[in-house]
């Protein structure tokens, strides 16, 4: 039996090789003009995003870097605490804060300290700019700021490198030597805690700001850095400047770096580039401006896939960019320290009292300080999660760069070799096999081996490989593989035809052999939109017939025939005929958007047709074929009920019975067409309805509101409008419990329009609770079984 199966392998090999080679090439080439063109990138990032969750989290604390959070809990801290509060004021705190933790961070053994934040706005009190640049210069701690660009912002003169970075921001007054005891209830702070005298800061010479902000990069490679640039009114591109920093902390702040947001168009933050040019000057990013200190580089270099900076390399992508390698989310890649805590410790250090943290948490540490409170962070998306504080980009980029590597990207060539070599194996494998399930599993098996075998490739090699380009192209060499094989037996379009040809408008049935959409055998949950039509008094209709059953058959027909050729057209699918009511299917088994118009539509048009067919009927002596309908769309499980050889397709559910009830319903309310709150909410724009009442359906405690079909929007005449609108003004007053008003209301228009079900009954119903006024009333009516 092998034997036989492998001669037969080869011999549709030998006469179909060509066929294979031209299906594979042919999806390939597709698949590359969906990547090419931009098609496939929102599909590209969602696996690319589930993939690094899957196989490159849980990686652990980084031992690299310290993330200072500005906290809930730290904005709750300073507020409630009357002298934090005095002398650091409500959020964003004055810069004297920032003094102090700087002091603490220096005096806790931090490397450096990358501030996820501008300081671009003077402060009120000068002072306290004075101060912060004073011990910042005190301490020699290496404290990095960041800064943003604008199309706003003036331009700058190139930067002369070869000058020194200026100190043009005046001496602050020395701080005094902190008190050796502990604050007291009675003693604000020690004196170390007050701002420095206020002196005026003189304003930096724009040759030297640039070349304070501006930093050294290059391509060596004949490239160009990405521009700082945005799009304006009329798609114009213009160019972007950094919005300078407070003068007072130029010279102070040992460097200053872009922290600008780098997300891809669907928001995400995944990559990153290092540096940036304004058409003048050159511009690194914060971590970057940092790490340069740290490892003695003078200037960023990019070549082909390859970072520079000193003595250190990183590979990077062809562009100068490359993907951020999270590892997880922010509070289990990185050690978070409240800021409040930082705070404290300064205070215990200060009143020589011992620290609460750990001796090592910051010595030789990178220290990241930036927002986690809500209304203090920028909450940006990662793959990792749609709410991540913006600085987690930051603390990953200075870990990677520290003891770490980016992921790339693959080159062109391998990810086109791998597409082709996929599309391929689809091509010849299901042309060749013709073995069903191999037809339906293997979408799944290659979606799932591409996913396992990208994520591994990004877990050992920090390599990003294509998946959506392979992906579309294995599934399109199917696909057509597929088509191929059904050329020669097609027993499922056959099976098709002959299941659904008797109760489906046969271009639905055509359509779902087109687009191969069997029906499940064991269900699904789906919305969809059910229609109940039922003869008014059908029992007394029948037994008019008992000596010639024949005769009613004829007339049953003829009525189904009729009622069932309106919603066929409408696209609806019939569920059964029980007796002489119709339960028919919008939305299901095909998939309509519109089923709750399509089931308004057919509902209308049943209507129409069933009073022609009544006035035939009227003129041949039959009985009356009066018709109450009854709509409703809900989420239903719809499916094949039954077996192969015997099934029905069909749905149940709350939805489906509360649209038999509100078809029973309109007896009480003298209305044709009933439907349902959901019916309504989605095909409020195409109809013409009537409020009914709020109803309470047996079993349930929740009402809901019930309306009446009345036409399609804009066919309803004038004499109509007038009554619904006499009818809803009835009703608020019902509601209201002033029934003596409504009954005034709706007799006038009853005898303007007599023949008008509603008005009718709720007259009735009012009259009555005038009569005997009711106990408990609240609008509702009771929607019995």
């Amino acid at each position: 039996m092998t034997g036989e199966l492998w001669k037969s392998i080869q011999e549709r090999w030998r006469h179909h090789g060509s066929q294979m080679l031209g299906v594979a090439l042919v999806a390939t080439l597709v698949a590359w003009a969906g990547e090419w063109s931009g098609v496939l990138q929102d599909v590209e990032h969602i696996a690319y995003d589930r993939a690094l969750v899957t196989f490159t989290g849980g990686r652990g604390l980084s031992s690299h870097v310290v993330v200072v959070a500005i906290d809930q809990r730290t904005l709750d801290g300073i507020n409630q605490d009357e002298q934090l509060r005095t002398n650091f004021g409500n959020w964003p705190y004055t810069r004297t804060l920032w003094a102090r933790i700087a002091q603490e961070l220096k005096a806790a053994g931090a490397k450096a300290v990358l501030f996820d934040a501008v300081m671009d706005e003077r402060a009120s009190d000068e002072s306290a700019d004075l101060g912060f640049a004073q011990v910042l210069r005190d301490t020699g701690l290496p404290f990095y700021v960041g800064m943003v660009t604008s199309g706003t912002a003036s331009p700058l003169p190139r930067a002369d490198f070869t000058a020194a970075v200026p100190l043009t921001a005046p001496e602050a007054a020395p701080s005094p030597a902190p008190t050796d005891a502990p604050p007291a209830d009675d003693e604000a702070f020690p004196e170390e805690f007050e701002d420095a005298p206020a002196t005026a800061t003189p304003t930096l010479e724009p040759g030297a700001l640039a070349r304070a902000l501006a930093f050294p990069a290059r391509r060596t490679d004949g490239g160009a850095l990405p521009a700082l640039r945005y799009r304006a009114q009329g798609g114009e591109w213009r160019p972007r400047y950094p919005v300078p920093p407070t003068t007072a902390l130029v010279g102070s702040v040992t460097g200053f770096g872009l922290v600008d947001t780098e997300a891809d168009t669907d928001g995400f933050m995944r990559r990153t580039h290092f540096a940036y040019s304004d058409g003048v000057n050159t511009y690194v990013t914060l971590p970057v401006r940092m790490l340069a200190d740290l490892v003695g580089a003078k200037e960023l270099t990019l070549s082909g896939r390859t970072l520079q900076l000193g003595e250190r390399a990183w590979h990077v992508d062809a562009d100068g960019s490359a993907a951020l390698d999270y590892g997880g989310p922010l509070h289990e890649r990185f050690t978070l320290v409240p800021l409040l805590d930082v705070l404290e410790d300064w205070i215990r250090r200060s009143a020589h009292k011992p620290v609460a943290l750990g001796a090592d948490t910051f010595r030789d540490k990178v220290v990241v300080i930036g927002g986690t409170a809500v209304g203090v962070n920028d909450i940006k998306a990662t793959p990792f999660s749609p709410t991540q504080p913006g600085l987690v980009k930051q603390a990953t980029v200075v870990d990677a760069l520290l003891s770490g590597a980016f992921i790339t990207r693959a080159p062109a060539g391998v990810d086109l070799g791998i597409t082709f070599l996929v599309a391929l194996v689809s091509a010849v494998l299901l042309m060749t096999a013709r073995w069903t399930p191999l037809e339906v599993g293997w979408p799944l098996v290659l979606v799932l081996g591409l996913y396992g075998f990208t994520g591994l490739l990004l877990r050992t090699t920090q390599t990003h490989v294509l998946m959506a380009m392979p992906a579309l192209a294995g599934i399109g060499a199917s696909v057509a593989a597929l088509a191929f094989n059904h050329l020669v037996a097609n027993r499922e379009t056959q099976f098709i035809r002959q299941a659904f040809h008797r109760f489906m408008e046969p271009k639905l049935v055509e359509q779902m052999i087109r687009s191969r959409q069997l029906p499940r055998l064991d269900g699904e949950n789906k919305e969809i939109t059910a229609f109940f039509s039922d003869i008014r008094g059908f029992s007394t209709f029948s037994e008019r017939f008992k000596e010639d059953p024949r005769q009613l058959v004829r007339i049953l027909n003829t009525y189904l025939t009729t009622v069932s050729g309106a919603l066929l057209r409408e696209g609806g699918c019939l569920d059964k005929y029980i007796g002489d009511a119709v339960v028919c299917l919008f939305g299901a088994p095909m998939a309509q958007e519109d089923h709750a118009v399509r089931a308004c539509r057919g509902a209308l048009a049943a209507k129409a047709a069933v009073e022609v067919l009544r006035e035939d009927f009227r003129r041949k002596g039959f009985p009356d074929v009066y018709t109450r309908i009854g709509v409703n769309s809900a989420v239903n499980f719809v499916g094949n009920f039954g077996s192969d050889q015997l099934f029905s397709y069909t749905a149940i559910g709350d939805g489906m019975n509360l649209a038999a009830r509100l078809e029973g319903a309109n007896k009480a309310y003298g209305s044709v067409i009933m439907i349902g709150p959901r019916t309504y909410e989605l095909a409020r724009e195409h109809i013409e309805v009537r409020e009914l009442d709020r109803v309470r359906v047996a079993g349930k405690t929740e009402a809901v509101t019930v309306y009446e079909l009345l036409a399609l929007k804009g066919q309803l005449d004038a004499a109509t409008q007038r009554t619904v609108a006499r009818y809803h003004e009835a009703l608020g007053l019902y509601r209201e419990a002033r029934f003596a008003e409504a009954v005034a209301v709706l007799e006038a228009e009853a005898a303007r329009a007599p023949e008008d079900g509603p008005t009718g009954k709720l007259l009735e119903r009012c009259r009555e609770y005038l009569e005997a006024p009711p106990e408990k009333f609240d609008g509702v009516a009771n929607l019995e079984k």
